[in-house]
């Protein structure tokens, strides 16, 4: 038996011992598409994993979209039927990524037939309905989450475990905001996450929900809280391109206040020219300092107000630390790689294979590769020769 047959044959005796756990996918928006992404890449960015994922079924409005989703995405059983899914005995886990209107009666049916459930935020659309999912009977082992997945970027991690070590004392003060800019053009017309109707609420449902939760997360749960909605644009075109009234905030502004004494400021909008998915925060504490933003997130920024002070300035100063992606299991892509990196590498084989496709050519060619390794030539031959000036020869 070759090396390569006995290699394969063990591949497959590890895999038929792990566990297969099967996903329901109920809504395939931007969010369905990411969860789609991440269940698929897995392997990829991890070492053996003790088990597999699958997103074996998907559920959207309409069963040509369903069917289309399956056929892209590999996804095996497509359907309009939700209960079907989330009563189907193969299916594990439960992944709502549905209007935020859906997720109560979701949320109902799939904890009671025992379901593992991964639900994106907001959990429902008010206390009432939260506190019943929460009194609802679990099986035993039955796990519930949620989808807050700033907590998971490295530089907020590091922030945590900063905050945890007491590095910047007891947390006096704080600020978070996060920021778009998808409602500032008035004639733009209003997403479903605009529409109360479908949200639940506002931008404080949307955005809100995501600083509420990384800054109890970092600087303790709060005590209480203050807030001010703002809407600009009272009237704007609805989904459906016709004239609408404005139901929902825009924009939302808090004050808050912890369990431990800390005060601070919220703010959410989607009212800023100029912004992307700004959400950064600023962390004030006896002892240092923290600051992150979203736009640049290989870094988290650090003060330390136990170093030395001089004239001069001594130690003092906020300091940078790369965290880039330095995760702590992560296996792929290099600790070193920028958040982003893998983006290029997909851009890139897109267009190689759009080439490929089309039969058009394709840059960078062969010819620009050789022009590089021309340059590359000339640096060492410079370099040998006492640093001198060259010119770089025609490609070969």
């Amino acid at each position: 038996m070759s090396a390569a047959i006995a290699a394969e044959r063990l591949y497959v005796m590890e895999n038929k011992q792990k566990k297969q756990w099967n996903i329901g996918l109920l809504g395939f928006g931007s969010m369905g598409r990411t969860h789609t992404w991440a269940v698929q890449n897995l392997p990829f960015f991890y070492g053996d994993l003790p088990f597999r994922a699958v997103t074996r079924a998907v559920c959207t409005t309409s069963q040509a979209k369903s069917d289309r989703v399956g056929a892209e995405f590999g996804i095996e059983i497509t359907t309009t039927d939700e209960d079907a899914i989330i009563h189907d005995p193969t299916i594990d886990v439960i992944d709502i990524c549905t209007p935020n209107v859906c997720h109560f009666e979701t949320l109902k049916k799939a904890i009671a037939a025992g379901k593992h459930v991964l639900c994106e935020k907001p959990l429902c659309i008010s206390p009432a309905e939260a506190q019943e999912i929460l009194a609802m009977p679990r099986r035993e082992g039955q796990v519930l989450g949620m989808v807050f997945n700033n907590r998971w970027l490295s530089p907020v991690m590091r922030a945590k475990q900063l905050i945890d070590e007491g590095r910047i004392g007891e947390i006096l003060s704080f600020h978070a905001s996060y920021l778009h800019n998808s409602a500032a053009d008035v004639n733009r017309p209003a997403g479903w996450k605009q529409d109360k109707t479908v949200c639940g609420g506002g931008v404080l449902f949307d955005l809100g929900s995501h600083v509420i939760d990384l800054i109890s997360w970092l600087c303790g749960r709060f005590a209480s809280v203050s807030g001010m909605s703002q809407i600009s644009y009272p009237e704007r075109l609805g989904r459906d391109g016709s004239a609408w009234k404005t139901n929902a905030d825009e924009a939302f502004y808090c004050m808050a206040v912890t369990e431990k004494g800390a005060k601070g400021t919220l703010s959410v909008g989607k009212l800023h020219v100029g912004t992307n998915d700004d959400f950064s925060f600023e962390i004030y504490g006896s002892k240092g300092a923290l600051r992150f933003s979203l736009m640049e997130p290989n870094w988290l920024y650090f003060y330390d107000g136990t170093a030395k002070s001089e004239p001069l300035g001594g130690e003092r100063g906020f300091c940078r630390i790369e965290c880039v992606g330095r995760y702590p299991d992560l296996i792929f892509p290099s600790p070193k790689a920028p958040a982003g990196w893998l983006y290029g590498h997909l851009a890139s084989m897109h267009a190689f294979l759009c080439a490929v496709d089309t039969g058009k050519s394709f840059s960078p060619s062969f010819e620009e590769g050789a022009y590089v390794q021309a340059v590359m030539d000339t640096a060492y031959r410079s370099d040998s020769t006492g640093c001198r000036m060259l010119e770089v020869p025609p490609c070969w």
